[in-house]
């Protein structure tokens, strides 16, 4: 008895060590693949976009882009994995609280997002720049709309 319970500890062992080996390729956040198919929750504007949370012009910016695009932003995953620790389901969660200013990744998507929007890409083209990290070239610093 003792060495069945050794060797299924054993196994439990195993298992736990390797998850730190799985493909983080494969580990895609929370996202919705379909356009929303109810009113979403609105991203923050207006005087919803000033305090401490927003000392700098690009995270006004951001939140300006982010509500020019909705429903993109809804078929999006967020890299900072909110989904985790905030439940967020998708990169729109970020952008209807103060969270979307407080991010770097959520910020760098947002605008990824909407850039890439404006250059006629469908979400499902952004999600997989998204997933192949291309938001990460962004520079919060020089975005204008």
């Amino acid at each position: 008895m003792k060495r069945l319970l050794g060797c299924v500890a054993l196994v439990f062992v195993t298992l736990a060590a390797s998850a730190q080996f799985s493909d983080p390729a494969n580990d895609v956040p929370a996202y919705n693949a379909a356009p929303p198919s109810h009113p979403l929750p609105p991203i923050l504007k207006g005087a919803q976009l000033t305090g401490p949370n927003f000392s700098h012009p690009f995270q006004v910016t951001a939140y300006k882009m982010a509500a020019k695009i909705p429903g993109v932003l809804h078929q999006e995953p967020c890299y900072c994995h909110c989904d985790r620790a905030m439940g967020h389901n998708s990169l729109h969660s970020c952008f209807e609280v103060t969270h979307g200013a407080e991010c770097a990744t959520c910020m760098k998507e947002g605008v990824y997002s909407y850039l890439e929007t404006k250059k006629g890409r469908t979400p499902a083209q952004i999600r997989a720049g998204i997933e192949r990290g291309e938001w990460e070239k962004i520079d919060l610093e020089a975005i204008t709309m």
